[in-house]
Order: C-alpha cells, then structure tokens, then sequence
C-alpha cells in the first residue's frame, strides 16, 4: 500500500469513527433514517403517480 492509500484510508477511519461517536452522531442516524424514508415515499408516490397515468390512458381510449 503506498502511502496515499495509506493516507486516505486512515483518514476514512477517523471519519467513520467521528460519524459513530462525534458530536452530532445521533442526528446524522435521524436524518439518515428520515432520508430513507422520503426517498421511499417519493418512489411510491412516483410509482402511483404512473399506475394512475397508465390505468387513466387505458380507460379513456374511446
């Protein structure tokens, strides 16, 4: 390993420690979890929104 991936790796070491036990940690899980959330409601919504659309187009085919 040559001293830039030695580097960078240590370096995501001490961020991923921070992320578990810094200042704020317990936010950043809440926000993490909120995210997850919305992310799923907007694909359902999204996947409604195009049922509808296509259901709707099907219907009206005179």
């Amino acid at each position: 390993m040559d001293l830039k991936e030695e580097f960078e790796a240590r370096i995501n070491r001490l961020e991923r420690f921070i992320e578990d036990k810094g200042l704020g940690h317990r936010q950043l899980e809440k926000a993490k979890k909120v995210q997850r959330s919305l992310n799923a409601i907007a694909f359902l919504g999204g996947l409604i929104t195009i049922a509808g659309v296509v259901i709707w187009s099907v219907s009206n085919k005179d």
